[in-house]
């Protein structure tokens, strides 16, 4: 991006996960020279907004339906000003993006996504955790339990739990037994470590610990009902196997053993 944002563009920005100096560098150029921000108020910090210029017009979109978020954008670009989109965590998952950048392409404004840092990875950097254990599990599984947005029946949690490997479920907290129930039809163990992250990265960040089996009454002790993450698998285990990237005896094309 050059140093002056294109006027002509509608740039949709991932807020990151929560803490407000976790969103990209270029993110945080493009809201340094907003004139229009359009966030969604219920999900990003709105500290982020600190980093908009002092005249720059924000809108609140929690209350708003799609015509007139699409509304805002196209005022904002008719007018020549730098319209930013921000959104939770990294637009790619779980956004809307689809929808809002074809409404934008059939009024013929160009726009253009920069990725954030999904909360996913918020949640894993603040446990010091790794999803990829070797001899553990080399995969990764993010999905959600079905809602009033339906899941396909082949993304069912019980298809999923049949790989046994690590798994990030998001919107579901608030059905944690239900999630929990489920995970164990499908094949994990009661055992299996559960870590539940309360809006990571956030300075009220809060995580609770169990098993699958008591996983459900410890979050509900918490208090958390919203805004949390779930990870699952033996990941989160004491089982770890180092990397043989890194063993002295393991040669590769920058080193020889």
């Amino acid at each position: 991006m050059a140093d002056n944002a294109d006027a002509q563009t509608v740039w949709f920005v991932g807020a990151g996960p929560g803490d407000r100096e976790l969103i990209t560098l270029k993110g945080y150029r493009l809201l340094q020279q907003a004139q229009v921000v359009i966030y969604a108020g219920s999900l990003i910090n709105t500290e982020l907004l600190e980093y908009c210029p002092a005249d720059a017009v924000c809108h609140d979109s929690a209350e708003l339906h799609l015509e007139q978020i699409i509304d805002l954008m196209e005022d904002g670009v008719n007018a020549g000003k730098v319209v930013v989109r921000l959104q939770t965590g990294d637009v790619s998952l779980y956004g809307s993006v689809r929808e809002q950048g074809e409404a934008l392409t059939r009024l013929g404004i160009r726009w253009q996504v920069v990725p954030g840092v999904s909360a996913f990875l918020g949640a894993a950097a603040e446990l010091g955790i790794e999803y990829t254990v070797p001899e553990v599990s080399q995969s990764l599984i993010i999905t959600r339990l079905e809602g009033r947005t339906p899941v396909p029946e082949r993304e069912q949690l019980e298809s999923f739990a049949r790989h046994q490997t690590s798994m990030a479920i998001y919107l579901s907290v608030q059905r944690i037994h239900r999630v929990a129930e489920r995970l164990i039809e499908g094949g994990y163990s009661q055992t299996t470590p559960v870590a539940v992250i309360y809006k990571a990265t956030w300075p009220q960040s809060k995580t609770v610990r169990g098993t699958l089996a008591d996983i459900g009454d410890k979050v509900r002790e918490a208090g958390i009902r919203k805004t949390a993450l779930i990870l699952v698998g033996a990941f989160l285990g004491e089982e770890y196997h180092y990397s043989r990237l890194y063993a002295a005896d393991f040669s590769h094309e920058y080193r020889k053993a």
